[in-house]
């Protein structure tokens, strides 16, 4: 019997009707397609680089460096430093991440390992429905739900971190519900059913013979989860918390809605602040000449954010595991 996965031998290619020079033919054919199905990602990926950098130009010409190093933005001194928002944005999506990553890990540990089996299917497509739920509803829901409600917290934090030299900086008042804080725990709210599907079926990949060893070995259920599932799931966690974290930083129209958009640079969580994304879509439909390139160029730098963040975590990360069958 052929080992799955192999290519077929002369018997099965026979079954198939193929011939030796066809099958020739097939295998170079499926490997050019394969081929130019990748190298046409990058090429669309640095064309649109290209492009934006083009339009982005007479921005990065007018102000050099200062585009990335200043906080001033303002258009109608035609000056334009992206500081406050690049720190925004990297504020708001860290916190998204910091927040949803250990609520998606338990969720999908729950669900892969403790959850009885009738109960796994509904909360499965719960979380996968989630996933699909529109921005623009997290966002509405975010300034006429949570912002209101959530204010009277964010004075009690306040009043209570006050005596402390580095809380009272960064969670001292005054505080507004639209903040960079509300911001972040919606990006959590919307980000966390995509970190949870990911991470489950990863988990589900790993061997049961892995688990079996551990527990052979004595090992309690949280041992063998940190010694079995944890080490064979690491690069596909870390691709789930990155695919959460692009989301969380490109995220636009919600963001734009409960962040306050104030282009202040501000340590404080719970006064208002702007992300990059958001900038774009509030002021693109006004904007013209140098201030449209200056948008344009916000753009350039997410995308060069995004790219390196990747980069580093897939070092990070190191090669994946060889893949076990699925449980």
């Amino acid at each position: 019997m052929e080992p799955s996965g192999s290519a077929p031998g002369p018997p099965a290619a026979a079954a198939l009707g193929l011939s030796g020079g066809r099958r020739r033919f097939a295998d170079l054919s499926f490997r050019a397609a394969a081929v130019a199905g990748g190298l046409s990602v990058l090429a669309i990926l640095g064309l649109i680089a290209l492009s934006t950098s083009q339009e982005a130009w007479p921005a990065f010409r007018q102000e050099g460096p200062s585009f990335v190093t200043s906080a001033r933005w303002v258009p109608n001194e035609n000056v334009f430093g992206a500081l406050a928002f690049i720190a925004g944005t990297l504020t708001a999506s860290r916190l998204a991440v910091a927040i949803a990553v250990p609520i998606s890990v338990g969720i999908a540990l729950f669900l892969s390992e403790l959850a009885p089996r009738r109960l796994r299917k509904p909360v499965t497509y719960l979380i996968d429905l989630l996933a699909a739920v529109p921005s623009v509803v997290f966002g509405l829901w975010g300034v006429l739900v949570l912002a209101p409600a959530i204010v009277g917290v964010y004075d009690a934090i306040s009043g209570w971190v006050e005596p402390v030299p580095i809380l009272n900086t960064l969670l001292g008042g005054p505080a507004s519900g639209r903040s960079i804080f509300t911001a972040a725990l919606i990006l959590a709210l919307m980000i966390t059913p995509i970190i949870t599907s990911i991470t489950r079926e990863v988990f589900d990949t790993v061997p049961a013979g892995l688990k079996e060893a551990a527990y052979a070995l004595s090992a309690t259920r949280w041992e063998m989860i940190r010694g079995a599932i944890f080490p064979h799931s690491r690069s596909g966690m870390v691709g789930a918390v990155l695919l959460g974290l692009g989301r969380a930083m490109g995220e636009t129209i919600a963001v734009a809605l409960v962040i306050g958009s104030s282009p202040q640079l501000t340590a404080r969580l719970f006064g208002s602040g702007d992300a990059m994304a958001a900038v774009i879509a509030n002021e693109f439909g006004e904007a013209f000449g140098v201030w449209r390139s200056a948008l344009i160029g916000l753009g350039v730098v997410l995308l060069a954010m995004t790219v390196a963040v990747n980069v580093f975590a897939r070092a990070a990360a190191g090669p994946a595991p060889t893949a076990g069958a699925r449980r």
